[in-house]
């Protein structure tokens, strides 16, 4: 996250191995919040209003399936279909990234 923007999206990419033989994303939506810490006379960076996700695909990143949604990520006022459909698109997205 950056000194201007106060939000910020994490994601991780986990390719097939012979453990795992899905392609899965884990994401994470968060906002930075700067305090003071007094004792230490310092500003202080936590991540507040956290959720992840992990976002799973059987086809090495064709199309990915996540999934209960029980967050308004899209902040439309309504947690549904669409929420949904951004979180598996950023997913697809990010896993099409050869060299992040």
């Amino acid at each position: 996250m950056s000194f201007f923007n106060q939000r910020g999206i994490f994601l991780q990419l986990m390719r097939p191995s012979p453990s795992e033989p899905n392609t899965l994303v884990s994401l994470q939506l968060a906002r930075k919040e700067l305090s003071w810490d007094a004792e230490n006379q310092q500003q202080v960076e936590a991540l507040v209003d956290s959720v992840f996700f992990t976002a799973t695909s059987k086809d090495l990143g064709n199309s990915f399936s996540i999934g209960n949604v029980n967050k308004d990520v899209d902040r439309d006022g309504v947690i549904g279909a669409g929420d949904k459909a951004k979180l598996e698109a950023l997913a697809k997205a990010y896993a099409a990234i050869i060299n992040p």
